[in-house]
């Protein structure tokens, strides 16, 4: 298993923006890395997030696994349970919790306790800032970076690839402490691909169909239900986001950017981004607006340190591989 190193992806598949997009938007897999980077365990916090049952919450922890978002080890005082913790791929995700956690915070239930932002230098945290790694400027619109699809972009290839069955549902999106309005249009892959889609510009329903490749009538049903949430309005024929739906742009862009970097598909890029003021490759950072420090800092920056440990109740057979 490879933490530290980009995967590679195979020409002419599937590229880094559907990866990600089809791993981390999932209302369950939300929880579980919500729960991970806070270094929650799994019998105590979950039921105050998410309360997955033990198959549901297994699943995910294995398919983190198998990506590389966290390691496992057999759990040092359970012989027939694994110990979880965050690789360095799964911290560098915490930029885009935190995004989704500011999100949250200002159109949503409110900001959780503790926040994700609580290793800020300051305290209490300023307001996380999405800035141009090249120029340090502020980039909270998507008015203030022009992205145009890229060599791996486009047509089926984005298009989240189907999540393998996950036994066990996870509860309702109702019932996601953390993030229960966020989760409405993060955790579901369609609704964040056709939001992320609007962030292109105004597209009417056959436009996003052709986008997503998918039943009209499951454009239409995430389109109305974006609606309802306020993410977005339509106009005439187009649909376009709102003011609620363009403040998930620093989320989204962080969740991009993370796709891009930790997946590579060998033409290129899926998207292509480029900050308008200073005309340099957009690579965003995320800090905060009070002290300009680091809101996503981790508690520990070795990987493999000791957080508490992710366990979750899996047999190990003599090839140390889970049983469920």
């Amino acid at each position: 298993m490879i933490h530290g190193s980009p995967t590679p992806l195979p020409a002419g598949g599937r590229n880094a923006t559907s990866v990600a997009f089809g791993l981390v938007c999932d209302s369950g897999t939300l929880s579980v890395l919500d729960q991970a980077l806070r270094a929650a365990h799994p019998q105590g916090a979950r039921h105050e997030a998410a309360p997955l049952a033990d198959a549901a919450l297994g699943a995910r922890l294995a398919r983190l696994w198998a990506h590389g978002l966290l390691s496992r080890q057999p759990h040092p005082d359970e012989r027939l349970r694994y110990a979880y913790r965050p690789t360095r791929r799964g911290e560098s995700l915490r930029p885009f919790l935190v995004a989704l956690e500011a999100w949250e915070s200002r159109w949503g239930a409110g900001r959780p306790d503790p926040p994700l932002t609580s290793f800020c230098a300051c305290r209490p945290c300023g307001e996380p800032t999405l800035v141009c790694r090249a120029c340090e400027q502020s980039t909270a619109s998507s008015h203030e970076v022009r992205s145009v699809i890229g060599p791996s972009g486009g047509g089926w290839r984005s298009i989240p690839p189907p999540p393998p069955r996950l036994r066990g549902a996870p509860p309702p999106l109702t019932r996601y402490g953390h993030f229960p309005e966020a989760v409405k249009v993060i955790g579901d892959r369609w609704s964040a691909v056709l939001v992320g889609a609007a962030f292109l510009g105004p597209g009417r329903l056959e436009q996003f169909q052709q986008c997503l490749g998918n039943p009209s009538a499951l454009s239409t049903d995430r389109l109305r239900a974006l609606r309802a949430l306020g993410i977005l309005e339509r106009e005439g024929s187009s649909w376009t986001l709102t003011v609620k739906g363009r403040a998930l742009f620093p989320a989204l862009m962080l969740l991009v950017d993370w796709g891009q970097r930790w997946y590579e598909a060998p033409e290129g890029p899926a998207l292509l981004s480029v900050h308008r003021s200073c005309g340099q490759p957009f690579a965003p950072r995320l800090v905060c607006g009070t002290c300009g420090g680091n809101p996503a800092q981790q508690a520990s920056t070795t990987e493999g340190s000791d957080l508490s440990a992710l366990a979750a109740p899996h047999r190990l057979t003599a090839a140390g591989a889970m049983r469920n």
